[in-house]
């Protein structure tokens, strides 16, 4: 049996299976207040989220801090809207 998908449709494969956990990165310039923005974030797309497992580690020189925070990811949805905001933050340098 074979699919048949519109022009505008493509089919859609996810990489992942959801419920899973998923560890997403934030990096930026070491400045007060820049942790517990990523965790503000974090927190409003993953409200279960556990602060406590939020991992934190400066650059050599310590001008960057990076943040990473193993989230329990229910949709594809929810990962994106997490990546757009944290991206669009001012503060945050780059996402993983």
């Amino acid at each position: 049996m074979t699919q048949e998908f519109s022009h505008d449709e493509e089919p859609q494969e996810d990489l992942f299976n959801f419920p899973c956990e998923f560890p997403i990165k934030a990096m930026g310039k070491t400045v007060d207040g820049f942790a517990q923005t990523i965790l503000d974030i974090v927190l409003k797309h993953a409200p279960d989220f556990n602060a406590g497992t939020m991992e934190m580690r400066t650059s050599r020189e310590g001008k960057y801090l990076s943040v990473t925070c193993t989230i329990r990811a229910v949709s594809r949805d929810q990962l994106d809207n997490l990546y757009r905001e944290l991206s669009a933050h001012p503060l945050v340098v780059m996402v993983l």
